[in-house]
């Protein structure tokens, strides 16, 4: 695995240091026991202690709340407490658990927010809940990530640059393999994305108009999700994918299943050592330049900006390292994913602006959007 970081701002002042040190020193004192214990005796002192137990907790104890979520999705029990509110009596024969067992799934869930015991005894969803009956691609992600816990067994081999087992092979394009994906890989990955593409094109389709635009290339769009969404959205502009060719087969059949297939055409190429189709004045990559380390990247960019017109632009959508509100998904959740997966690496908005920069791209900027833990877009253009 190859990847440049960011450097950390370097102090190269004495003060600094000493600044540093002073800190250090403070909270060293701080940490002994005798010092926590003395602090939790005072009022203030008190309740900060609680709260801080309570955090630390949940960071310790936060495999327990994923299993209980995976428990609740394989057992459907938010679609059957939505149908008809229960007690674990009544739930447990059709969830095939003890009603001892089911009491303890139902007081887990809803200890984290996801169930609530109403004031007859028995228990309903939470609007919690629902998010996770209703929203599309939330229950196969709670699924596929299984995978996920496997290859954090050792979190260290993967901060180490080992890959893990279990992602490493469910996303056979990652890594340095000549070969490309077989049939059956291919269209397990391209659902899983597909599955959560729904929630990713809503938000990239409120951020920025395509309707300017005449022809709108997709590399790495996958089965077809987003340009589908897309063409749902915009009549106006035709539409392109390219991807490999076990994936662009199934963009094929999507494409051809609809009325208006004529809009579409699929190029199957891999896009990392075959040049672009030319002619789009706008080119997106959705959630395709973090799965690259940055060689790759910068080798991707390149193609597309070779592709591209002066004047075109393209529209990157990911999401970001850094970004307010949203690090525990790209800074902790993603970051690990892509370790185990064994390739690329999610970027702050500097270091996709400066690979964007290099590439030739200018006018590089950022667009809202309303949800950044899903995606964030950046819009640049190849200059004239």
């Amino acid at each position: 695995m190859s990847t440049r970081t960011l450097q950390p701002r370097r102090v190269g002042t004495s003060l600094g240091k000493r600044w540093d040190r002073w800190l250090n020193g403070l909270l060293q004192r701080a940490a002994r026991p005798e010092s926590l214990s003395r602090v939790a005796r005072l009022p203030l002192g008190g309740f900060f202690a609680r709260r801080q137990a309570r955090a630390l907790f949940d960071l310790v104890s936060g495999f327990t709340a994923t299993q209980t979520v995976l428990a609740c999705v394989r057992l459907r029990v938010f679609e059957r407490l939505l149908a008809e509110a229960q007690t674990a009596r009544s739930l447990a024969p059709g969830l095939g658990l003890t009603e001892e067992g089911c009491q303890l799934l139902l007081d887990a869930a809803t200890a984290l927010g996801l169930l609530r015991r109403r004031w007859t005894g028995r228990y309903g969803p939470t609007p919690l809940a629902l998010a996770i009956v209703g929203l599309p691609g939330v229950r196969e992600m709670i699924e596929h990530n299984t995978l996920l816990y496997d290859d954090l067994r050792d979190p260290v081999a993967r901060l180490q640059g080992q890959p893990g087992p279990a992602l490493a092979a469910f996303w056979p394009y990652a890594g340095d393999g000549e070969e490309a994906p077989e049939a059956p890989a291919a269209e397990a990955y391209s659902a899983l994305m597909a599955s959560s593409q729904g929630m990713i094109a809503s938000e990239v389709l409120s951020a920025y108009d395509f309707s300017k635009h005449r022809r709108v290339m997709d590399v790495g769009g996958g089965n077809g999700a987003f340009l589908a969404a897309l063409a749902d959205a915009v009549p106006g502009p035709r539409l392109v994918l390219c991807d490999l060719p076990a994936v662009a087969r199934l963009a094929e059949a999507r494409f051809r299943a609809r009325p208006d297939a004529q809009r579409f055409a699929v190029h199957p190429v891999d896009f990392l050592k075959t040049p672009l189709p030319a002619d789009a004045d706008l080119i997106t990559l959705v959630r395709v330049l973090h799965d690259q380390d940055d060689e790759r990247a910068e080798r991707l960019l390149t193609r597309v900006a070779k592709a591209l017109a002066p004047g075109a632009q393209l529209l990157v959508a990911e999401p970001l390292r850094h970004t307010a509100g949203a690090q525990r998904f790209s800074d902790v959740y993603f970051s690990l994913y892509l370790r185990a997966m064994g390739w690329g690496r999610p970027r702050s908005e500097g270091e996709v602006r400066t690979l964007l920069e290099a590439a030739g791209f200018r006018k590089v900027r950022r667009l809202p959007t309303a949800v950044p833990l899903q995606t964030s877009v950046l819009l640049a253009e190849r200059p004239a």
